[in-house]
């Protein structure tokens, strides 16, 4: 009996371990197909321009909003550290610092994956279970072309926009804060926000953002391209689109932020 009970579990277990790589294999295939099709014309460009407006139009108001409200909440909680050694004046280098080394990237792909995430996961969930997906596939129409490859290409043009939205933004905020409190000119301002800002925090700023884009948007299809069990499968589909791309933003941070320090 004991045999057979560790047998059991031997068994369970090398199941779950296979079943592991077979969706790290089919995940993989997933994104490859994305650089095929990255090659082969024609393109849906009516398509990705209106998948361009739905995740970046679509997102500004969250985005200023959070951008806003960033800006000036982080300013006045740097004020009294600096102002205990007299440096209120370096309020703007460390905003600037701040804001498009850290903050903007971040922040955009945390907004992006809750409201762009879901809704890719829970669009694609629900054609999935309808079977259109299917209906498209035999009717030749290329889904993976029409609806992946679109929303991805689109997601990784808007989102470094996007990125550099919020930055402006948030230090709009931070200005008017700082305006208040220290009546600095908007030009000082500026030329103090950017003054200890290189090519280089830019360069990793768009690429984070760019990174970000393409990890939201193709987790999210590939949840909402294997969604199943009818309506409770969609909302499976979007949860997962969400906290499975946030798990991998994180990760994405982390990994670029150590590979950027060894070029500085």
């Amino acid at each position: 009996m004991q045999i057979n009970t560790v047998s059991k579990k031997k068994y369970f277990l090398s199941k779950k371990v296979d079943s592991f790589f077979a969706g790290v294999a089919d995940a993989a295939r997933f994104v490859g197909d994305y650089f095929t099709q990255l090659f082969k014309p024609p393109y849906e460009f009516s398509e990705i321009l209106r998948q361009c407006y739905k995740i970046g139009v679509d997102s500004l108001p969250l985005i200023s909003l959070t951008g806003f409200i960033i800006g000036i909440v982080f300013t006045k909680q740097s004020r009294p550290s600096l102002s205990d050694f007299g440096a209120t004046s370096w309020l703007p280098n460390l905003i600037g610092i701040a804001v498009f080394r850290a903050l903007a990237p971040l922040v955009t792909a945390l907004i992006c994956a809750g409201k762009v995430g879901s809704s890719i996961g829970a669009e694609l969930g629900a054609m999935k279970v309808t079977e259109q997906i299917e209906a498209m596939d035999v009717s030749a129409s290329k889904p993976y072309k029409y609806l992946v490859f679109t929303r991805v290409t689109a997601s990784v043009f808007m989102m470094p926009l996007l990125m550099l939205y919020t930055s402006f933004v948030a230090l709009l905020g931070s200005y008017i804060n700082i305006s208040a409190n220290e009546h600095i000119s908007i030009s000082t301002f500026i030329a103090n926000a950017f003054d200890k800002i290189n090519f280089l925090d830019f360069k990793a700023a768009v690429i984070k953002a760019t990174v970000f884009g393409f990890t939201i948007s193709m987790v999210a299809c590939y949840k909402g391209f294997n969604a199943i069990r009818g309506t409770e499968g969609v909302g499976k589909a979007a949860n997962a689109a969400v906290v499975t791309s946030m798990y991998l933003i994180f990760i994405e941070e982390l990994m670029i932020v150590q590979i950027i320090g060894w070029f500085r």
